[in-house]
C-alpha cells in the first residue's frame, strides 16, 4: 500500500499498481501523473462517492477497486476507459448501474453488497464477461440479454430478491460456478433440530487456521464439552450479515443438508448464540495441505497452483474418483456446491481428499425437473474444469498413458 504523501511528492512515478486507503473524500488529482504506467488502481476503504469525469486519461488502467466507499451509482466514466476489464465496487450504496458504466471489454464485475435493483437491459453486450458477483443486492430478475454472455463462468446471485430461478443461465455454455441461495424462490432453511448445538461460551478459540470469503476458521478447545467431542476442534465464525457468496445461515443450512460423507470435513455442532453464526467441525489432521490456491487477477475464474506441484496419473485418478463421488452425493441431496474448486480441497500424501466450504452452496430440490437437471449440468462443468486443472499437474512421463487420455475426454478448458 502506498501513501498520499508519496503520491503528491512524485515518489511513485512509473508505478503499475497503486493502493491508497486514507479516508479520501475526493479523487487525488496526482494519480493522473501516473497515466503512462498505472494499470491497477485500488481506492478501497475510503469515503469516495465520485470519480473524475476524465478518468479515461488513465489509458493503461485495466483494474479498478473501490470497495467500501460511498458510491450510490456505478460511475459512467468507467465505460470510457478503453482498457478497463476488471471492476470491483463491493459494499457501497449503489442502487443504479447505468449501461454507460460498463465497458464492452469487462471480464470481471464485482458489485456485492449494494442496493442494486436491476441491471441494464443491454447487459448481454458484455460478451467477454467471465466473473459476475452480485450477492447481497435487491435484484428481482436478470435481463434477458444475459444469454449473450457466452463466456460467463462464475456468477453469485445469493441474497437478492429474485422471484424465480433465472432460466437464462441454463443456456450459458461455460457457466460452472453458480450461487443463488437466499432468494424468494428458494426453499426454506431446515431447522436441523437433530443436529447438536453448543454455545460460544463453551469454547476457547486459539490461532486462526484459515479464512475464506465467508468466514474465519480457528483452532478451539472446550471449556464445557457436554457431547464428548474431540478435545481439539475447528470453529468457523461466519463474516457479517452477507458475504460475497450469500447469507451465512444458508451456508450452514446447506452444509447440514448434505450430511456426512467420507470426503467431507465433518460438522459436529452449530453455535446457538444469537448474532454469532458459527459451526464446530472436526479438526483436519496436520498432514493435509491445500490442493490449490484461489484464482488470481490474471486467471480470473481458474485456480492457481504451486509451481512445483505435480502428481502421477494414478494419484490424479484417485483424486478425481473421490470428487466424482462427492458430486454424486451432492446431486442426491439436491444441493449445488457452487464452488467446486481445488482451493476448497485439502489432500494428504496418499491422495485422500477432504472438501468443505459451503458458502456458495444452494439447495434446489424445490425447482422444476428441467431446472434441477440444468443446475446439475453446471456442477458437472465445474468438475470438467477441475479435471482439466488436475491433468495440468500430471508428470510428463504419464501423459501418454491410457488413463490420461480417458480423463482428457472429460476435461473442460
Amino acid at each position: 500500500m502506498q501513501t498520499l504523501a508519496q503520491l503528491n511528492n512524485g515518489d511513485l512515478k512509473g508505478i503499475v499498481r497503486l493502493q491508497i486507503s486514507e479516508n479520501l473524500t475526493s479523487f487525488p488529482s496526482a494519480i493522473f501523473d501516473l497515466a503512462d504506467s498505472l494499470e491497477v488502481l485500488d481506492l478501497s476503504n475510503n469515503r469516495l462517492s465520485q470519480l473524475p469525469d476524465d478518468l479515461y486519461r488513465l489509458k493503461k488502467l485495466r483494474i479498478i477497486f473501490c470497495s467500501n466507499n460511498r458510491f450510490t451509482e456505478l460511475p459512467s466514466v468507467l465505460g470510457k476507459c478503453e482498457n478497463l476489464e476488471m471492476i470491483g465496487f463491493k459494499t457501497n450504496q449503489i442502487s443504479y448501474v447505468p449501461s454507460a458504466s460498463l465497458p464492452d471489454q469487462t471480464r470481471w464485475l464485482i458489485l456485492t453488497d449494494n442496493q442494486i435493483e436491476a441491471l441494464p437491459e443491454d447487459f448481454g453486450r458484455l460478451t467477454r464477461l467471465q466473473k459476475l458477483a452480485l450477492a447481497g443486492n435487491r435484484l428481482t430478475s436478470l435481463p434477458a440479454s444475459i444469454v449473450n454472455c457466452q463466456k460467463l463462468e462464475l456468477i453469485r446471485l445469493s441474497a437478492n430478491q429474485l422471484k424465480a430461478f433465472p432460466d437464462q443461465l441454463l443456456s450459458l455454455p461455460r457457466l460452472a460456478w453458480l450461487a443463488f441461495s437466499g432468494n424468494p424462490f428458494c426453499t426454506h432453511r431446515d431447522a436441523h433440530e437433530e443436529f447438536k448445538t453448543v454455545q460460544f461460551r463453551d469454547l476457547n478459540l486459539h490461532q486462526v487456521l484459515g479464512q475464506g470469503a465467508s468466514g474465519v476458521i480457528s483452532l478451539a478447545t472446550w471449556k464445557r464439552n457436554k457431547f464428548a467431542f474431540p478435545d481439539k476442534v475447528a470453529v468457523k465464525v461466519f463474516k457479517g450479515e452477507v458475504t460475497s457468496d450469500g447469507y451465512p445461515e444458508d451456508e450452514l443450512d446447506a452444509c447440514l443438508a448434505v450430511g456426512s460423507h467420507h470426503n467431507l470435513v465433518k460438522p459436529l455442532a452449530k453455535v446457538s448464540d444469537e448474532g454469532c453464526a458459527s459451526l464446530v467441525m472436526e479438526l483436519i489432521p496436520e498432514d493435509y495441505f491445500n490442493l490449490g490456491m484461489p484464482p488470481s487477477l490474471v486467471s480470473c475464474t481458474r485456480d492457481t497452483f504451486a509451481d512445483d506441484l505435480s502428481f502421477s496419473i494414478e494419484k490424479i485418478t484417485h483424486i478425481i474418483e473421490q470428487v466424482d463421488d462427492l458430486v454424486l452425493h451432492f446431486n442426491r441431496c439436491k444441493v449445488s456446491h457452487g464452488d467446486l474448486y481445488a482451493h476448497n480441497m485439502l489432500i494428504n500424501e496418499k491422495g485422500r481428499v477432504l472438501f468443505g466450504d459451503f458458502g456458495a452452496a444452494s439447495k434446489y430440490g424445490n425447482l422444476s425437473l428441467d431446472q434441477q437437471k440444468g443446475i446439475e449440468e453446471i456442477e458437472q462443468r465445474a468438475l470438467g474444469f477441475f479435471i482439466d486443472d488436475m491433468l495440468s499437474l500430471c508428470v510428463e512421463s504419464d501423459k501418454a498413458s491410457a488413463k490420461y487420455k480417458e480423463l482428457s475426454s472429460r476435461r473442460l478448458n
